[in-house]
């Protein structure tokens, strides 16, 4: 029998101290989103998903707040400091402390480079388990101008050689450098610690570690992706197509799992949802962060959801807009221009129409009628109204909150509901009618009267 080896521990250093002036933003680059999530934390859900079990975030001396988001994404985060710009594996060594704890594998990674897949970190530290030093992440270029060449062998990778230092021949080539890498810990401080500044621009890269690595006798290797998975993203227009690979990737993934997408390239959907099987999602319907949607749901056209969940065979829509903390429970239906917020709406529970439920428990089977508002906020406090099952509130009232409807009660159309009702009880809370007989036939008169007299003196 096999013995089981022991699994190798690894640092991921995410490099996120770049300037971003292309942005044109005071928010820094790598806090800007992707699908609801910020460039750096795709960087570090995918690294741990990897299987890094330490983690190091390079942020530049300037840009404290990335730092800052970096810990609230993931609290054991080590926070090292590039206090000047002098190239990429200058910034790698600014973790030079992370480095010396003696992972078996190290992971550079690029904050700015959000769509690279866990399993790519993973292929890379294969090939560190094959025994290489240093795993590069290669692409095939469509258009390989300006991109450093991946110089391979018969031995494997001997070197990256940068656009403006290529011969004719290099130039030729297309297997282009991605930037990200993988380094054997045993070596990867002492590699590192060797690259020089004896360059034009005097700075410290990365690149060199191939060479370095060679030079020692040590094995390099590439790993190739496709070009759309390294894209990095450093103006606004890179970050939409950064979202659009990302969008286009998630609706293939929601298809396969067994939903129906009408029209796919109009549903957005955040890095979280979650779809069940048999769902269908009609045109045009945006996902926040926070939702899950169990199976055979259907989302209707123009709806809007962050932070809920909606049960199975539920509808949405069209025109829904669920608000976080909304759960819709088995067979729930949310109707058009229905907005819900902090609210459970219970089994076969029905809110059709142009209704505002906030902070609210609706039962099993009520009905709630057109034109209902939970009134939850008085300016200071918000307050829950608690609908029990199988009641029914009429149209156009108000349940001013606090406030319970007992089970089965009926509440009259166009109600201003102030106390709790009874169950089984009818609550109405409108002004009696008044009926003037002829009325409407005198006012009629005098008026038609008046106006011909204002017309004539004219």
């Amino acid at each position: 029998m096999t013995e089981m080896q022991p699994a190798r521990s690894c640092l991921a250093i995410v490099l996120a101290a770049g300037e971003g002036t292309r942005m044109k933003s005071r928010r820094p680059k790598v806090l800007h989103p992707v699908a609801g999530r910020s460039l750096l934390g795709h960087a570090l859900s995918s690294v741990v998903q990897a299987g890094a079990d330490s983690v190091a975030v390079v942020i530049s001396s300037e840009r404290p707040e990335v730092g800052e988001e970096a810990l609230k994404l993931m609290p054991g985060v080590r926070i090292a400091t590039q206090h000047e710009r002098r190239g990429t594996a200058h910034a790698v060594l600014a973790a030079k402390e992370a480095l010396k704890a003696g992972h078996d594998h190290v992971l550079v990674a690029f904050a700015d480079t959000p769509l690279v897949r866990p399993e790519t970190f993973a292929a890379l530290r294969d090939a560190l388990a094959g025994g290489a030093a240093v795993a590069v992440l290669g692409f095939e270029a469509r258009d390989p101008n300006g991109y450093g060449r991946l110089v391979e062998s018969d031995r494997g990778l001997e070197a990256i050689v940068e656009h403006k230092d290529a011969t004719a021949e290099q130039r030729a080539i297309t297997l282009c450098n991605a930037g990200l890498m993988a380094l054997s810990g045993e070596h990867a401080l002492a590699i590192l610690e060797a690259i020089g500044d004896d360059n034009a621009q005097r700075e410290f890269y990365l690149t060199d570690a191939v060479a370095i690595a060679r030079a020692r006798g040590l094995g390099a290797v590439v790993f190739r992706a496709p070009e759309s998975e390294v894209q990095g993203v450093n103006d606004r227009a890179q970050l939409a197509a950064a979202e659009a690979e990302f969008q286009r990737r998630k609706r293939h993934a929601v298809m396969l799992g067994g939903a129906t997408l009408i029209a796919p390239e109009t549903v957005f959907f955040s890095f979280d949802t979650e779809i069940g099987q048999d769902v269908v999602i009609e045109p045009n319907v945006v996902f926040g962060p926070g939702v899950s949607v169990a199976d055979g749901a259907v989302i209707h056209a123009f709806s809007h959801l962050e932070g809920a969940v909606v049960g199975a065979q539920a509808s949405v829509g069209p025109y829904g807009r669920l608000r976080p903390g909304t759960r819709l429970a088995e067979k729930a239906k949310v109707g058009n221009f229905v907005e819900v917020k902090a609210a459970e709406i219970g089994p076969g529970a029905k809110v059709n129409h142009l209704t505002y439920i906030g902070d609210a428990s609706i039962g099993a089977a009520a009905n709630i009628g057109a034109g209902t508002i939970t009134c939850n906020y008085d300016g200071f406090i918000k307050s829950r109204t608690t609908i029990g099952a199988n009641a029914f509130v009429g149209s156009n009232s108000a349940l001013v909150a606090p406030v319970t409807i007992g089970e089965g009660a009926i509440i009259g159309s166009g109600s201003v509901i102030t106390r709790d009702v009874a169950p089984d009880a009818l609550a109405l809370g409108r002004g009696q009618q008044v009926e003037k007989a002829g009325w409407a036939k005198t006012f009629r008169t005098v008026a038609a009267a008046r106006k011909a007299a204002k017309k004539a003196a004219e």
